[in-house]
């Protein structure tokens, strides 16, 4: 069986330091060409932009070839054709498949039929681990370390694949976490429940205030509408919270402002140009980690 990325726990703590440790060789140099003849297909059953882009061009830098979609309107799906059927037929044409798809368990799917290595760019609420794998590489790159570091997450965790992915790759590390949410979106039980099994600190708060000065990560992210089932209830919460730079007076110096983007109206313009803001440096990082990944299973690193 091939080895897949479907879940963050596919990688081991020592395969995840691996792909960051690659990551920063390939961000050195990034020209490489050893994929030449390999063809990646790119399944985009959802809207992307920063994923789908630094996947393909992850896979151009390395000199293999792109085919897929990026959406699913003008594929045989839209002709009534199961997921298990396009994943087994795009099997025999290409090396290995990344795919996004708005059901949760999606890429579990995809990966039980795939006779090549399947990489979960999104599914649903579920799991982003490309998108943790870009995280930390962010965050190590700019704290020096993933140990013993607090880290403080801000906005949508009840539907925010990208957080759970997180929070579950930082168990290793001896983390302690603040979730700052309003009660509608609070981080599901199932983590929690991880969390305290493994007695890891955290604490929820609502105030966005409450653990922004003794933090050194602060994760934000944007309400997403397109998870609500009622319109009304995304109203509800939508403006809970607002980063401007007026509130940072007080952070620790090296603090960073992560976002897995876009960001929509949960950071002000003016965070921009403090020294605290990187998330427009973290989502450039996603291409070279993209890249450690995809050559790392298809074996070649």
């Amino acid at each position: 069986m091939p080895k897949n990325l479907i879940s963050i726990r596919d990688f081991s703590k020592d395969e995840i330091l691996h792909i960051l440790d690659l990551a920063k060789e390939f961000e050195a140099n990034r020209e490489q060409n050893f994929l030449a003849g390999k063809i990646v297909a790119c399944l985009f059953f959802e809207p992307s932009t920063r994923t789908r882009l630094s996947f393909e061009a992850a896979v151009n830098r390395l000199g293999a070839r792109v085919i897929g979609f990026p959406d699913n309107r003008n594929t045989s799906q839209s002709k009534g054709e199961t997921l298990e059927d396009t994943i087994k037929i795009v099997s025999n044409y290409a090396d290995m498949i990344i795919m996004r798809h708005p059901q949760t368990g999606a890429a579990d799917i995809a990966a039980s039929v795939a006779s090549v290595p399947v990489v979960n760019a999104g599914d649903g609420i579920n799991q982003h681990p490309s998108q943790t794998l870009l995280d930390l590489y962010a965050i190590k790159k700019t704290q020096g370390r993933l140990e013993d570091l607090n880290i403080d997450m801000v906005g949508d965790l009840k539907y925010g694949r990208a957080v759970h992915s997180l929070v579950d790759a930082l168990m290793d590390f001896n983390p302690t976490f603040t979730f700052t949410s309003p009660d509608e979106l609070l981080m599901p039980r199932k983590y929690i429940e991880m969390l305290d099994e493994k007695k890891i600190n955290y604490k929820e708060v609502r105030d966005i205030e409450a653990g922004l000065n003794e933090c050194d990560i602060l994760y934000m992210t944007r309400v997403q509408r397109e998870r609500f089932p009622e319109i009304s209830e995304y109203d509800k919460v939508k403006d809970s919270y607002r980063l401007t730079a007026s509130m940072l007076g007080s952070v620790k110096p090296s603090m960073k402002v992560l976002h897995p983007l876009p960001r929509v109206n949960e950071i002000a313009t003016d965070v921009d140009d403090t020294q605290y803001a990187y998330y427009f440096q973290q989502a450039g990082g996603g291409m070279y980690i993209r890249m450690a990944i995809i050559s790392y299973l298809l074996g070649y690193k």
